[in-house]
């Protein structure tokens, strides 16, 4: 598949903005929600050509894509949508639960009703998504998780997961799109009721159990989907 046969609506690029985190920004997201699937071919010139920006930037994107591994160079072939890397999900996992699972800790310490209140409507908000879209379920997830990190007053703990978990959020959208968000959501407001009553222990085990669920979806998705994950390494004989 190419870039042109995706067939992507054409998003406007601000041109009073920086221009190359708006483009990483287009790319990374259509290639999470799989609008442009593994073995999706790009290049700067129909890239920048589609969102009427040089070729420079989306370079610059390119190489973040890369750094990411969710594009891949092939030397005399071109840039293509890399396939979802198991073992970059399972370590994105293993990092999101240790840091999140003691931001909530801190969290419930303490609780604070002001941040109650605004968990309790943000699980409102994510409730009125269901039957809907389920790509719009990522932007309100990822707004929860980020609330936590800063109302603990870690805000940087966000930013490294925000750095690393693009091939957890592949397979979070394609979970979304098979599995029903009741479970997701339901297990975001047992967070926010174990922070609301200082359960600190609590909290932690339902963060935990929150995001350990993807152990359980990824080798259903991989059954299902084979062709949108890199085949194991075969092991080396020692």
């Amino acid at each position: 598949m190419s870039l042109q046969r995706a067939e992507l609506s054409r998003p406007q690029v601000d041109p009073a903005r920086p221009v190359g985190p708006q483009v990483l920004s287009i790319l990374r997201h259509r290639i999470i929600t799989s609008e442009l699937p593994p073995g999706t071919r790009i290049s700067e010139a129909e890239v920048a050509a589609l969102y009427g920006v040089s070729r420079q930037p989306v370079r610059e994107a390119f190489i973040k894509l890369a750094d990411e591994d969710l594009v891949e160079v092939r030397p005399q072939r071109g840039t293509f949508v890399r396939k979802i890397v198991v073992a970059a999900v399972q370590d994105a996992r293993f990092v999101r639960e240790a840091i999140e699972a003691d931001i909530v800790t801190l969290i419930a310490a303490t609780p604070d009703r002001a941040l109650v209140d605004d968990l309790r409507q943000q699980i409102v908000a994510q409730r009125q998504v269901i039957g809907g879209d389920p790509s719009d379920f990522i932007p309100l997830d990822d707004r929860f998780h980020r609330t936590l990190a800063e109302a603990a007053g870690r805000p940087f703990g966000w930013t490294v997961i925000e750095g690393m978990k693009s091939q957890m959020d592949r397979v979070r959208q394609l979970s979304t799109v098979r599995f029903p968000l009741e479970r997701l959501i339901g297990q975001h407001a047992a967070i926010v009721e174990a922070i609301a009553s200082g359960r600190a222990d609590t909290a932690e085990a339902a963060m935990r159990t929150h995001l350990r669920g993807i152990l359980d979806d990824l080798p259903r998705i991989q059954a299902a989907m084979p062709d949108y994950f890199e085949a194991p390494r075969p092991a080396e004989n020692t």
